[in-house]
Order: C-alpha cells, then sequence, then structure tokens
C-alpha cells in the first residue's frame, strides 16, 4: 500500500516539473504575443498579453496580472476568459494579463532545495532567482512600454507556480502589490518557506500588500498552506491584507478551477 502511494506521488510531483499535461479545451481569446530575449533565462520566451475589451478604445491605464504557466495550451486562455467574464459581471475592475509560456517549467519555478528527496521529482532547479529576475528587469519594463500600465501589479500560479508566487511573496514581497496561489508546492526544500515564515514575514517592507492562497485535499500541501495560514494569524505584518481558502473537497488537480473567482474578485477589489 505505501509502495502504491509512493509511486502515485512521485507522478503527481513530475508531472508538476514538467509541462502539465492535463488539457482543456478552452477557446483561445484575442490576444497578442511577443517573443523576449532574455539574459537571465539565457533563451527567447514566448509572451502573451490579453487586455480588457476597452483597452483600445480608451486612453485609461490598467493594472497588470502577471501568470507563469501561460502559454496557449497551457492556462492563459482559462485565466483571460475567466478575467473577461468576471469585468462583464462587474465583480472585477479591468486589468491586463501577461501570460510566460514555459520552456522548463520545473527549472524556473523552483528555488534552491538541500533535499535529495527533491531531485526525482525536479532535476533541474534553483532557476526561480533567474526567472523572477527575467520579470521584474525584462518583461515587465517592456509589457509598461508597449501597453497603458498602471504601477499595480500582482502574480497568479498554482502548484509549482504557486510555490514560486509564494517564496516571491516570502523573500522578494516589493515585487507585486498582490499575490495569489493555489495549492502552491510548500513541500520544496524540506517546507522551507512555511517553516521558515516567522523570520521571512519580520524582514517585510513596510509596503501595502495583498495575498491569497489556498489548498485542497492533497496532504503534502494542505499541511503547509495550514502552517503558514496558523503563523499569519499571529504574525502578519500590519500592511498585509491576506485571506487563506481551506479547501478539503477539493483536489490537487481542480483547487484552481474551483476557486479562481473568489481569489481574482478578492485581491482585484480594493
Amino acid at each position: 500500500m505505501k509502495k502504491t502511494i509512493f509511486l502515485l506521488l512521485t507522478t503527481i510531483l513530475t508531472i508538476s516539473c514538467k509541462n502539465k499535461e492535463m488539457v482543456y479545451n478552452d477557446p483561445i481569446p484575442q490576444h497578442d504575443s511577443l517573443t523576449i530575449s532574455s539574459k537571465f533565462v539565457n533563451e527567447e520566451r514566448v509572451i502573451n498579453i490579453w487586455t480588457p475589451p476597452n483597452y483600445k478604445n480608451s486612453v485609461e491605464s490598467f493594472p497588470v496580472l502577471y501568470m507563469p504557466d501561460g502559454g496557449i495550451k497551457e492556462d492563459f486562455p482559462h485565466i483571460a476568459n475567466t478575467l473577461n467574464k468576471l469585468l462583464s459581471e462587474n465583480k472585477i475592475p479591468p486589468l491586463i494579463l501577461v501570460g510566460i509560456e514555459n520552456t522548463e517549467r520545473g527549472r524556473d519555478l523552483t528555488g534552491f532545495s538541500e533535499a535529495e528527496y527533491d531531485k526525482q521529482f525536479c532535476p533541474v532547479t534553483d532557476g526561480a532567482k533567474n526567472f523572477r529576475a527575467f520579470i521584474a528587469e525584462e518583461l515587465m519594463p517592456k509589457i509598461n512600454k508597449e501597453y497603458r500600465t498602471t504601477n499595480r501589479k500582482g502574480i497568479i500560479g498554482e502548484s509549482l507556480a504557486g510555490l514560486f508566487v509564494m517564496e516571491t511573496f516570502f523573500t522578494k514581497p516589493n515585487t507585486f502589490d498582490f499575490y495569489i496561489a493555489m495549492d502552491p508546492s510548500l513541500w520544496w526544500n524540506n517546507h522551507f518557506l512555511a517553516k521558515n515564515a516567522d523570520s521571512l514575514l519580520s524582514e517585510f517592507p513596510d509596503q501595502n500588500l495583498k495575498l491569497w492562497f489556498a489548498g485542497s485535499s492533497a496532504e503534502d500541501i494542505s499541511q503547509f498552506t495550514k502552517s503558514v495560514d496558523k503563523t499569519l494569524k499571529t504574525n502578519a505584518p500590519a500592511e498585509l491584507t491576506w485571506e487563506y481558502l481551506d479547501a478539503p473537497n477539493e483536489k490537487h488537480n481542480t483547487i484552481f478551477r474551483a476557486t479562481k473567482e473568489k481569489a481574482l474578485i478578492w485581491s482585484l477589489n480594493e
């Protein structure tokens, strides 16, 4: 029985370190695409940009939501269509979505790990710092130059992308103004982020930030999202507004779609 559970877990985590294999038939919305040659990740990256319906007929500037797993065959259509729906229902303010297509997902979305256990799932790792630098120093300036943007910016991700969101929140919190993470892989590096949440929060900047995160029934994740929730209840910085959703009826592969609207409505409305 234990062997069966281990093999199942290995399969799930191995998939999470590669490009996702679950495919949905989400309609591809009208969007722009561009390619950026990055010195930080040392390759060309494909970027997909969705603008709100009133973008072309206005002079207004908009906040930006950045998204790893943002390829056309990944989560970009899913989230762009969700934003369009919520806008049509007047549940969120208009914004721009910027999706970053994956190349080496496990490399870009994970930081350093001293755990031998982690290597079997993501053999090429510790690229998060370079990927973060690419977003902050190359992608953001490009988007701000090409589109009408405000200073407000956020990031959304699930699983390993959720880990990247949480690592950025804890270690480089001034990168974004709001953070959304579904089922973040907080088991990474001997659950370093959850274990060190107290000390990481003590070094937070004097800045108004928002964090929304959720945990499913996946035990290797939910125990650590609950741990972070507990830490925030006692030690959250005064300037941080946060919300945790415990979703034990959702699985790792259902929580993103089940909670996306709640997350976006809460995060985007000030």
